[in-house]
């Protein structure tokens, strides 16, 4: 049983502890600043926060004593004279939208994903950074769109790194789609093929494919699931090809975030929403649905979820499973954990700043 979360919100970041009398939040730390993400890396203990301080621009810090205390890292930095090919502007840090951590084997590899739409790596424990050339400067980038509503680049926001080969790797970038490299970065193909992207004129494009979030099973991460803005998608065969396993009636369509089951490969949660142009809870009533069949069927879960009058909606990044316990927050401050795979939920708190992240540790 899980008995730490980790909460990246916008005006700070908050660690729930679950001890006998059950969970409790220590101080907010960062108290004011948004925190765009905010992780726990297993490898060494370290808590990490992205930090969006608006006027004053990207930060990174981390902490090695559990949030107590925390030192700032310097963020990466696009090399002088890189330019953005969607705006012709100088690339410049604007959002850190990705945080992962490298194969326990590679003790000092992170990797960070940006707006606007790069990769960088660290093998030093984030004392420095490296931009991936190959991908950022990809022959495909004239074809990739130019992000959500709030920003007009692309947003690089999953990154996923497979377990067994630490050379294969996959990205999922906003208004671009899923890009895969099997040579450590050396080279990049787009990896879109099955996916369907309504409001472009080719629905079956190579690339323009709009991916919210991009998670891989870790006993079996030939398995990937994608929460996409035009549905739900799953691949058998590492991201070379994707099925629709979204619900041509029902709530399983639009939403931000997904979370795969680390041991089943059947099973995933998606926290759904009404439409782009309807950022909130389908019908004004909370649900999170579960699969336990790869797809094939949803179970709609609601017991514990408000329903009705309920305008939240889950980011990409604030939801969260670990064994039986599953965890979102949402844009109105409420954080719920269910126990049971999501079967009933109970609210933590209704009273949290915005929710952007939500993290076992």
């Amino acid at each position: 049983m899980s008995a730490t979360l980790v909460l990246g919100t916008k005006k700070g970041l908050l660690v729930l502890e679950r001890g006998a009398s059950g969970w409790r939040s220590r101080a907010l730390q960062h108290g004011g600043i948004h925190v765009s993400l905010a992780l726990h890396d297993a490898r060494t203990g370290t808590l990490w926060a992205a930090l969006d301080h608006g006027h004053w621009g990207v930060k990174l810090s981390r902490s090695k004593d559990g949030g107590e205390t925390w030192t700032e890292v310097a963020p990466p930095r696009y090399p002088e004279g890189t330019i953005t090919p969607c705006t012709q502007k100088p690339a410049a840090l604007r959002y850190v939208y990705a945080f992962q951590p490298g194969r326990p084997e590679e003790p000092g590899r992170l990797y960070v994903g940006t707006v606007p739409g790069g990769l960088f790596v660290s093998d030093d424990d984030g004392a420095s950074f490296t931009l991936d050339r190959a991908l950022f400067d990809h022959p495909t980038r004239g074809e990739w769109g130019q992000g959500g509503k709030d920003f007009d680049e692309p947003g690089l926001h999953s990154v996923v790194v497979d377990p067994r080969d630490g050379r294969k790797v996959l990205v999922g970038i906003s208004s671009a789609g899923v890009m895969r490299t099997t040579d450590g970065g050396e080279t990049w193909a787009p990896s879109n093929r099955g996916l369907k992207n309504s409001y472009l004129p080719d629905p079956d494009a190579a690339v323009g494919h709009d991916p919210h979030l991009v998670m891989a099973c870790a006993a079996e991460p030939d398995v990937v699931w994608q929460q996409n803005h035009c549905g739900v998608f799953r691949s058998t065969d590492g991201g070379a090809t994707w099925t629709d396993i979204g619900q041509a009636k029902g709530p399983v369509g639009f939403g931000f975030p997904i979370a795969a089951d680390a041991r089943d490969p059947a099973r995933a949660w998606v926290v759904p929403a009404t439409s782009d142009e309807r950022r909130y809870a389908v019908g004004g009533a909370l649900c999170v649905a579960r699969t336990d069949d790869g797809g094939a069927s949803w179970s709609v879960l609601r017991d514990g979820l408000p329903q009705e009058d309920c305008y939240d909606v889950t980011y990409r990044h604030a939801l969260d499973a670990r064994g039986d316990t599953v965890a979102f927050g949402t844009t109105t401050g409420n954080l719920y954990v269910s126990e049971d795979r999501g079967e009933r939920w109970r609210c933590l708190g209704s009273n949290f700043p915005p929710i952007t992240s939500v993290r076992f540790a």
